[in-house]
């Protein structure tokens, strides 16, 4: 079986967002990245699958010549090789763009199953793989917990809302998004670090004539207010006038 993981370089969660001068973005100089945790779980799924049927894996990315740092650590995991649509604009593109660009690069590869994270942990719209699937022309399903290969091809196990699941069979080839904790994260090992700086990370070049879906016109940082109260009175009393607060006012209780 041959697989294909789209994964992402985001900004890693401990980081404090700043925004550049246009205020557009965010300033990149200051950040530092790691592996979109969704897509981590989806690379951990493709590794199973081929050490349980066979194949290979491929990971697909695309952005600019710093996401070769997660390329690499998902080589450094267990895939075999690499695609990387090399282009600064993918750093702040939209899901449709990077769809676009994974697409043209992806199409002569002709994959029997496409894995990605859900969502991102930076834009988080969750729309990035199910574009992509429209893109390879191939059928898709989300948010999934459990991959079964099967004659006719997969069945998966789809979370749904109220803790409630659904089965679907589905023929290959197909593209799944894959919900984080379907499987516990393996980590690199020294000697998948060292194999990995001998795998082939091909590099794609950026489609022509691609137009953003979405314009960013202008970021802003939440704000920040806080606001005290003193509430007089009996201790008593002052207690009963504290709970009245927190359920008509705060509305937390």
């Amino acid at each position: 079986m041959k697989i294909a993981v789209c994964i992402k370089q985001v900004p890693t969660r401990e980081w404090q967002p700043r925004l550049n001068d246009a205020r557009t973005w965010i300033r990149e100089q200051d950040v530092s990245y790691e592996m979109n945790e969704p897509d981590a779980y989806a690379l951990e799924e493709a590794l199973r699958l081929r050490e349980k049927h066979g194949g290979e894996v491929v990971v697909c990315s695309a952005g600019p010549a710093r996401v070769q740092q997660v390329i690499r650590e998902a080589l450094a995991r267990g895939a075999d090789r690499a695609l990387h649509v090399e282009a600064d604009a993918l750093g702040s593109a939209d899901a449709f763009v990077t769809a676009e660009a994974l697409a043209a690069a992806m199409t002569d590869e002709r994959f029997d199953l496409v894995l990605t994270g859900l969502q991102s942990d930076d834009q988080g719209h969750a729309q990035m793989g199910v574009i992509l699937a429209e893109r390879l022309a191939v059928p898709h399903s989300t948010i999934i917990m459990e991959i079964q290969v099967v004659d006719s091809g997969i069945r998966v196990k789809r979370e749904l809302e109220g803790g409630w699941f659904q089965w679907i069979a589905m023929p290959l080839p197909a593209l799944l998004t894959i919900q984080s904790g379907i499987n516990q994260l393996r980590y690199a090992t020294l000697k998948g670090i060292m194999a990995a700086k001998k795998k082939e990370i091909r590099k794609a070049p950026m489609p022509g004539g691609v137009q953003p879906a979405q314009q960013v016109v202008a970021l802003a940082m939440p704000a920040r207010s806080k606001q005290t109260q003193m509430i007089a009175g009996a201790p008593a009393e002052a207690a009963r006038d504290l709970v009245r607060r927190l359920r008509e006012e705060a509305r937390v209780l």
